[in-house]
Parts: C-alpha cells; sequence; structure tokens
C-alpha cells in the first residue's frame, strides 16, 4: 500500500472542506449576529501501519461588534442569548441578527419574514398606532405607553449542538438540546450585531487552504508518476 498516497489524498481533502469552510464564512460575513466556522486537523490511526489527517470544524460563538443604526426596529443582544422566532413551517429557530420590521399586519418579523416571538407567541403591534416602538434592556416591548409583550430569548448551555440553517439561523433539533431562559442577555435597540467573522484572516485562510491542497496534489502526481515509472521498468524484459 502505497501510505504517502493515501496520506496526501485525506490532507487534500481535508483542506478541500476547509476551503468549502472558509467560502461558506465569507457569504455570511455580511449577515448581522453571524457566527463563523472554525477548523482544526487531527490525525487518525487509518490502521496499524499510518495514519492520515482529518478536519473537524466547530462554530464560534464569540460575540461580534455592536453597531449603532438609529433605527428602532434594530436590536442588538449583550450576553449568550438567542432570539427565537417561528419559520413558516411552524419550527423554532435561533438567531442572533435583530434586524427586524413590522409586517402590514403589524408582527414584528425579521427580514425574511420569520415571526419574531414573544413569550406569548408571536409580538403583535398596533398598525394604527403611530408612536414607535420601544423595548427595555430585558425585553419588555411596548408602543405608545401600552405593553405588547416581550421578546422570547432562548440560551444554551452547549450552543455547538445547534444545527446551522444558514443565514445566521440555528435550530435545536438534538434532543439533548433544551432552550433555557437566559436572564443575563440584554436588549440594545437601535444597535445590530455584526457577524464575528474577519474577511481579512478568512482571505488568509484560503490562500493558506489553497496553497496545501495544491502541494498535496503534486506530491499524488509524484507517486502517480513513480509508480507508473515503476510499472513500466518491471514489465519491460532486459
Amino acid at each position: 500500500m502505497n501510505v504517502s498516497l493515501y496520506q496526501s489524498a485525506a490532507a487534500m481533502n481535508a483542506n478541500a472542506r476547509w476551503q468549502d469552510m472558509v467560502s461558506e464564512n465569507l457569504a455570511s460575513s455580511s449577515i448581522p449576529g453571524a457566527r463563523g466556522r472554525n477548523i482544526s486537523f487531527s490525525s487518525v490511526q487509518a490502521n496499524s501501519q499510518f495514519v492520515i489527517p482529518a478536519a473537524n470544524t466547530s462554530i464560534n460563538f464569540q460575540p461580534g461588534e455592536l453597531r449603532s443604526t438609529g433605527n428602532p426596529l434594530d436590536f442588538a443582544l449583550e450576553g449568550k442569548g438567542f432570539f427565537e422566532v417561528q419559520l413558516p413551517n411552524g419550527e423554532h429557530a435561533f438567531t442572533r441578527d435583530g434586524e427586524f420590521h413590522l409586517s402590514a399586519q403589524g408582527q414584528l418579523v425579521t427580514k425574511q419574514g420569520y415571526t419574531v416571538l414573544g413569550d406569548g407567541g408571536p409580538l403583535q403591534m398596533d398598525p394604527s398606532n403611530a408612536h414607535a416602538l420601544a423595548i427595555s434592556a430585558t425585553g419588555e416591548v411596548s408602543q405608545g405607553g401600552d405593553v405588547k409583550g416581550k421578546l422570547k430569548l432562548a440560551e444554551f448551555d452547549n450552543p455547538q449542538l445547534l444545527t446551522v440553517l444558514g443565514s445566521g439561523m440555528f435550530r435545536a433539533d438534538n434532543p439533548n438540546l433544551q432552550p433555557s431562559i437566559a436572564p443575563s442577555t440584554q436588549v440594545r435597540q437601535g444597535f445590530i450585531e455584526a457577524s464575528n467573522i474577519s474577511t481579512t484572516s478568512q482571505m488568509v485562510s484560503l490562500i493558506t487552504a489553497m496553497r496545501a491542497f495544491e502541494a498535496n496534489q503534486k506530491v499524488i502526481q509524484m507517486q502517480d508518476d513513480r509508480m507508473g515509472r515503476t510499472i513500466t521498468d518491471l514489465g519491460t524484459p532486459t
């Protein structure tokens, strides 16, 4: 068995995953509250003779920078919590993207049109009320002095178990993962949390991954040429 051939092929596969991850990070870098992925490499024992490189990904849940927008329908979270929203199929999802607006029916919704949930269900505003929406640091929503409910904020002991849906959304599919109330999370009105993805570092990672992929590709080509010469030599009578 050609050990170096298998090792290089495994390394190319790991580097391809790295490039895919970087591409996903770059695509999500402009989404408010988006969380980037990290990758780590390790050696896996393939059999008693050799090990191969493997790539493992995880989600970076470090907070992003809070940016002032002055828009009363922009909300940012300080703490580990998530906004809870309802998807069109009725399932619940979780996001840090607080770039909300009011629907024609007066419900608070995400920019994708998903319903933002309060403790008592969808947050319903009065479309005929000209007063702006206001929110307290603990999530109580009011309109012209009328309390409309409280944002449903969720926190997870192990957010790494969340399922990534894309567009800054997550779902709690794992049965061992249950959302809990996030008492330490505070809401900032008129702010948006930027993604925690650095486009500069991602571009550096992309170049590094591409070069590593090309280096392993050259190793495979060298091994292929060597085996070809060996077969030719063995098949040529002297």
